[in-house]
């Protein structure tokens, strides 16, 4: 029994340790599940103040979404599909935050140029990308490509750029994920019916 105990500590271990770094690809990044907590970390809205992103949770529940930027037009598609359910969420109670890791200035622009359901917000340091076990590194062949089109991509300390599979999670305000998507392939995105039955089913 102990062996099995010291076991699950390094299994456990070793899962925390890999959600605090990217992955090397997005097929190998390990996301929070339902029924986990989500962590606490620091982001930023457009006005440029950090805040506390699992307080923002905590006061509704929420529609989580991780996206790659502005500059990626499946991104911007799934964003503005968000507008259908906009309503039927917001009766609901739910709120809808959308996460990336913009900078602020990249963010402000984004939110000027078109009116989306969600609140617009950054994680330019990568807190809540890495928290949530969604980052990896982009490779290098694909980041010159992204360059050559006037793409820069956020970089962690290593200087290695990162992004995050795309993801949307539901949060109740105890901070404990009820429902996940995750999908390494980034023109695959859930339909705004999936998103909506989900938050219904939740919400029952």
């Amino acid at each position: 029994m102990r062996l099995i105990f010291m076991l699950l500590l390094i299994v456990a271990g070793g899962q925390v340790f890999a959600a605090a770094m990217p992955s090397k690809a997005p097929d190998e990044v390990r996301p929070l599940l339902e029924g986990m907590t989500v962590p606490d970390v620091v982001v930023s809205d457009t006005d440029g103040a950090p805040f506390s992103l699992k307080a923002l949770l905590m006061q509704k529940p929420s529609v989580v979404l991780f996206y790659r930027g502005g500059w990626c037009p499946y991104c911007n598609r799934q964003l503005a599909g968000l507008k259908d359910i906009e309503k039927p969420l917001s009766d609901l109670g739910y709120q809808i935050l959308a996460i990336s890791p913009q900078s602020l200035e990249q963010l402000t622009s984004q939110k000027l140029e078109s009116e989306f359901a969600a609140r617009l917000l950054s994680d330019a340091k990568l807190n809540a990308l890495n928290a949530f076990g969604i980052s990896y590194y982009v490779d290098d062949e694909t980041a010159k490509r992204y360059k050559g089109h006037g793409i820069a991509l956020t970089t962690d300390e290593t200087g290695k750029p990162v992004l995050p599979a795309p993801a949307v999670f539901i949060v109740d305000t105890e901070g404990k994920i009820q429902f996940s998507y995750v999908n390494p392939d980034y023109k695959v995105r859930p339909s705004p019916a999936l998103i909506l039955a989900a938050a219904e089913a939740i919400a029952k």
